[in-house]
């Protein structure tokens, strides 16, 4: 199978879908791997490197998209990208659709095979590829969090873990999850009094067993969410229901329980963001003020640490990409379950129920495919 490596063109995306090594087991597969100059300098790795493992380096990203039976990106096509998806090509990669109607009909559009990376999912109902690049927005989103808090940008003044004798800040988590579970860790960690919201006693059981005593778990419930957010200073939203919207967990008048200069994270921004303030920036511009609350919601968060989001990313989706390229995704998705879950668009019709149900489209069964 010829394999595309385009370099992403989404605003400081510096990561890239595959690494030299993946280049070299892609080679070893028999696979050809045409790569677009310079997609992975972002990442730490040279067009040199790339060369070394195998890849053919391509000038021109139009030929890649032409020529490539499975494309392999970090983000979701954008707009400058639509036109260049082709009839029955995989796309293989974070698509996050119910967050974008202009998206979905440009993909339904074009009739490729439109595998997501966010809804590959194993028996045990984890998701597989969102988990390293959920680990790194959790942990980052308490990085960003307390840089924000920071008077000189804004924030209250507030040190994250306080000083012996000056108590440290408050931050609520929502959602307990591998994004909350990160965040909680590195807030803990660094001495915050940390409050962690979810839904479900079994996972708030597990958090308060694993997590230390400056941890507290709260099942999670708008009464809660109101009781408790006059106390914060960082919330952090990180509420994932995969393949749909987020849920609206902070209402805009819930902001005036909040403290001036507080600092809010929205780490479920890809999929429409869990604050019904909430719209999407970029690490250039990261921030905007709502009612005295500072408002954090860069779209692609793991893109600013790329060398270690890069090789996370790769770590996980290699072993499905060898497969799509060995056995055509059809074969493929037929003999693992977890794959299939990942098929949201195939020729034209949506096969993934919450993306459908998002924009009133119609859906059509996976089954009728394979």
């Amino acid at each position: 199978m010829i394999i595309g490596v385009p370099k992403e063109i989404k605003a400081q995306e510096n990561r890239v879908a595959l690494v030299p090594s993946g280049v070299l087991e892609m080679r070893r597969h028999g696979h050809h791997v045409m790569v677009e100059k310079g997609a992975g300098l972002g990442s730490g790795f040279s067009d040199e490197e790339y060369r070394q493992a195998g890849a053919e380096m391509i000038d021109q990203v139009e030929n890649i998209w032409a020529k490539a039976e499975m494309i392999m990106k970090v983000k979701e096509p954008i707009e400058v990208e639509y036109s260049l998806m082709r009839e029955g090509q995989i796309i293989f990669t974070y698509f996050h659709f119910a967050s974008s109607e202009a998206l979905t009909k440009a993909v339904v559009q074009s009739k490729c095979v439109a595998i997501a990376y966010e809804t590959v999912e194993k028996p045990d109902r984890s998701l597989p590829l969102l988990v390293p690049m959920s680990e790194v927005a959790g942990r980052m989103s308490i990085q960003e969090g307390a840089k924000y808090l920071e008077k000189a940008t804004g924030g209250r003044g507030v040190l994250l873990g306080g000083i012996p004798g000056v108590k440290p800040a408050n931050v609520l988590v929502l959602g307990g999850g591998i994004v909350g579970y990160n965040a909680a860790k590195m807030a803990a960690g660094l001495g915050a009094n940390v409050t962690i919201m979810d839904l479900s006693a079994a996972r708030m059981r597990y958090l308060d067993d694993v997590m230390p005593a400056n941890v507290t778990t709260i099942m999670s419930s708008e009464y809660a969410i109101r009781e408790y957010l006059p106390l914060m200073d960082l919330v952090i939203g990180a509420v994932l229901i995969p393949g749909a919207i987020a849920p609206k967990l902070i209402k805009r008048d819930m902001l005036k329980l909040m403290k001036t200069g507080s600092v809010v994270v929205d780490v479920a921004i890809d999929q429409g963001g869990c604050f019904e303030t909430s719209k999407a920036t970029t690490h250039s511009d990261p921030i905007y003020t709502v009612d005295n609350v500072i408002h954090y919601c860069v779209a692609n968060m793991p893109g600013a640490v790329p060398y270690t989001s890069t090789a996370g990313l790769t770590n996980v989706t290699l072993p499905y990409a060898i497969d799509l390229a060995n056995k055509g995704w059809k074969k493929a998705c037929q003999e693992d379950k977890s794959l299939e879950y990942g098929l949201n668009i195939i020729h034209g019709e949506i096969t993934y129920k919450d993306v459908a149900d998002a924009f009133n489209m119609k859906f059509t069964p996976v089954s009728n495919f394979l």
